[in-house]
C-alpha cells in the first residue's frame, strides 16, 4: 500500500520535471531559430545597419513585438489570444535584407508571411492557421515613393501607403493622379496584387491595370523587374493576389491626367424618401451608364435605434469636372436623385481623396501621411459580390429586411462600367470587366466587448445567402482584395485541396485562374509562398 501511495507521487514529479524540461528545450529551440535566423542574415546581406534593431520577438522585447504585431493589422478577430502568433518579425530596411529573408527561411525550413499594409481581411498576412511555426517580413520601412512627372509615372516601394503616395504626388502636381484605392491605410505591396480599384477606376481601370514595372523578390531569393522576370509572371503579380508568386519590392504605376477642378458631393436618402426603391433602382440601371468622369457609390447603414431604425442610403460622388457640368450630367442621367447645386463642393484632386476617405474639408493634405484605417480597429466580416442587372424591387425589400436585423452594418456599392468594360477578362488576373454593372462589399464589425461574434458572422453570411438569386452565378464571383475564408482554404497540396482550390480560384479569377495555377508551378514549384488561399501548383503525385 505504501508503495502504491508513493508512485503517484514520484509519477507527478516526474511529470513536472518532463514539462519543464520540454518547455525549456522549446524556449531554447526558438532562441537559437531567432539567432540561427540573425546570424544567417549577416551572411547573405551586405548592408551595414543592425539587424536586431529590426527584429522583435516574445522572447527578447515583448511589448515591442505585440506593438509591432498590431500596428498595421485591420482585423482584430486575427489578433486574439486564441489565433498562432509568429515566432519573430523582421522588418527590412533594404531589398538585399527581403532577399536573405527567403534564402534564411528555406535553409532553417520556416514559413513566411508578408506583410505590406496589413489590410486583408482575414489575416492571411500576419496569421498562420495552417502551419506553425511561423514568421512576419514586415514591409513597412520599405516605403520610399518616386514621383517623376516628365515621365508620367512614380515608383513606389511596397510599405508605403495609399495615402503617402497621393501626397508625394500632389506635391509634385496638381493635374496629376493615380487610380489606386480610396482608403488612404491601404498598404501598396499587397493592395496592387489584388487589382486595386479606386474612384477614377471608371476612367483609367485599376491601378493593377497602370502598373509599367514591378520588383519583386522571388522563391530562389531574386530581385527581378519585368524584364528578368517575364511576361507571364508580370501578368500573374498584377491582379493573381498576393503571398503566392513572391515578395513585392516596389511598383512602377503611370500617373494619369486629372483637373485642376474635381466635384464631390454627398446626398442621403432614407427609407422614407425613397418609397419603392425608386432611386436605388434607378441607380442600378445608370450607373454603370453615365459618363466615365461620375463615380458615383452607394452607402447603407443603419440610421436611428430600437424602434425608430431605417436603412440610410448615402450618394457619394466625384466628378472630374466642375460644377456646372456636373449638374448637367445629373440632370440627362440621373435626375431621380434630385441633386442640388449647393450640394456639390469644388476641389482639387487630392483634397477629393480626402472627402472620399472621410476627412473633412479642413483636414490638411499632410493627415494622409499618418493615415490610419478608416474602419478603426475593430473585429469584423466581410463579402463580396457582383452584380449584372439590376435587383427587382422585391429583392431590395427582402435585402432591407435583412440588412435591418443588425446595428453596425455596411453594404458598398461600387459602379462599374466605363473603362472597367472595355479592358478584356483575360488582359489580367482581375476578371471582373463587361457585363457588371456593380459590385456589392457586405460589412460586419463589432466591438472587444460583443459576447456573441458568431451571431454576427451568421448574420452576414445569411444575407449573402438571401443574395444568390440577385447576383452573378457560374461562377458566383468574388474580389480577392476582400479575401473571403468562407469560399474554401488550403490545407496541404493534396488533389483534394486543388479540387477546393479551383472552387474559389474560379471566384476570384474565373477563367484566369488556371493561367495563374501554370505561372505558380512554374516558378514556385514548391509552393514556398503560401498561406490559405495561395495559389497552388500543379498536384504532382
Amino acid at each position: 500500500m505504501r508503495v502504491s501511495k508513493v508512485a503517484p507521487a514520484i509519477s507527478y514529479i516526474s511529470f513536472l520535471a518532463l514539462y519543464f524540461s520540454f518547455y525549456t528545450t522549446a524556449s531554447a529551440s526558438l532562441n537559437s531559430l531567432q539567432d540561427d535566423f540573425i546570424s544567417c542574415l549577416h551572411q547573405n546581406t551586405h548592408v551595414d545597419f543592425p539587424l536586431e534593431k529590426t527584429f522583435f520577438s516574445p522572447e527578447r522585447n515583448a511589448s515591442m513585438y505585440i506593438e509591432v504585431l498590431n500596428s498595421t493589422a485591420q482585423n482584430q478577430r486575427y489578433l486574439t489570444k486564441p489565433m498562432p502568433k509568429p515566432e519573430f518579425i523582421f522588418k527590412p530596411v533594404h531589398e538585399t535584407h527581403v532577399q536573405a529573408s527567403i534564402v534564411c527561411s528555406k535553409k532553417l525550413g520556416i514559413h513566411l508571411r508578408v506583410r505590406s499594409g496589413g489590410h486583408d481581411y482575414e489575416g492571411v498576412s500576419y496569421v498562420s492557421q495552417i502551419e506553425t511555426p511561423f514568421i512576419i517580413i514586415d514591409l513597412s520601412k520599405l516605403r520610399q515613393v518616386n514621383v517623376d512627372i516628365e515621365d508620367n509615372s512614380v515608383w513606389v516601394q511596397a510599405g508605403a501607403t495609399v495615402g503617402e503616395l497621393y501626397y508625394r504626388i500632389s506635391e509634385k502636381s496638381k493635374i496629376h493622379g493615380c487610380p489606386a484605392g480610396i482608403y488612404p491605410s491601404l498598404g501598396i505591396g499587397g493592395h496592387i496584387t489584388g487589382g486595386a480599384y479606386g474612384s477614377l477606376m471608371r476612367k483609367y481601370g485599376l491601378a493593377a491595370d497602370n502598373v509599367l514595372d514591378a520588383k519583386i523578390v522571388d522563391s530562389n531569393g531574386k530581385l527581378l523587374d519585368r524584364t528578368a522576370m517575364g511576361e507571364d509572371m508580370f501578368w500573374a503579380i498584377r491582379g493573381g493576389a498576393g503571398g503566392s508568386f513572391g515578395i513585392i519590392f516596389s511598383w512602377k504605376i503611370k500617373l494619369v491626367p486629372v483637373p485642376q477642378t474635381i466635384t464631390v458631393f454627398t446626398v442621403t436618402k432614407t427609407l422614407d424618401q425613397d418609397a419603392g426603391f425608386k432611386i436605388l433602382s434607378k441607380w442600378q440601371q445608370v450607373a454603370d451608364k453615365l459618363v466615365e468622369d461620375l463615380f458615383l457609390r452607394v452607402f447603407l447603414t443603419i440610421a436611428g435605434s430600437n424602434g425608430n431604425k431605417t436603412v440610410a442610403m448615402s450618394y457619394i460622388g466625384q466628378f472630374l469636372g466642375d460644377k456646372g457640368n456636373l449638374m448637367e450630367v445629373m440632370h440627362k442621367g440621373f435626375p431621380e436623385l434630385g441633386l442640388a447645386l449647393e450640394d456639390c463642393i469644388e476641389m482639387s484632386w487630392i483634397e477629393s481623396v480626402m472627402y472620399f476617405t472621410g476627412f473633412s474639408t479642413s483636414t490638411p493634405p499632410e493627415d494622409l501621411l499618418q493615415a490610419k484605417s478608416p474602419l478603426g480597429e475593430v473585429y469584423f466580416k466581410a463579402k463580396s459580390d457582383f452584380v449584372k442587372k439590376p435587383i427587382p424591387v422585391l429583392g431590395l425589400e427582402g435585402m432591407i429586411k435583412k440588412f435591418l436585423e443588425e446595428e453596425a452594418a455596411l453594404m458598398i456599392w461600387t459602379p462599374y462600367g466605363g473603362m472597367m468594360g472595355k479592358i478584356p477578362e483575360s488582359e489580367i488576373p482581375f476578371p471582373h470587366r463587361s457585363g457588371i454593372t456593380f459590385m456589392i462589399q457586405y460589412y460586419r464589425s463589432w466591438s472587444d466587448t460583443e459576447k456573441r461574434p458568431d451571431m454576427r458572422i451568421q448574420w452576414i453570411r445569411e444575407l449573402y445567402s438571401y443574395m444568390t438569386p440577385y447576383v452573378s452565378s457560374n461562377p458566383r464571383q468574388a474580389y480577392v482584395n476582400y479575401r473571403d475564408l468562407d469560399l474554401g482554404q488550403n490545407y496541404n497540396n493534396s488533389k483534394t485541396c486543388f479540387k477546393q482550390a479551383q472552387v474559389w480560384g474560379a471566384k476570384y479569377f474565373k477563367h484566369n485562374f488556371n493561367r495563374l495555377v501554370k505561372i505558380k508551378t512554374k516558378f514556385d514549384p514548391e509552393n514556398f509562398f503560401r498561406h490559405e488561399q495561395s495559389i497552388p501548383p500543379l498536384f504532382r503525385s
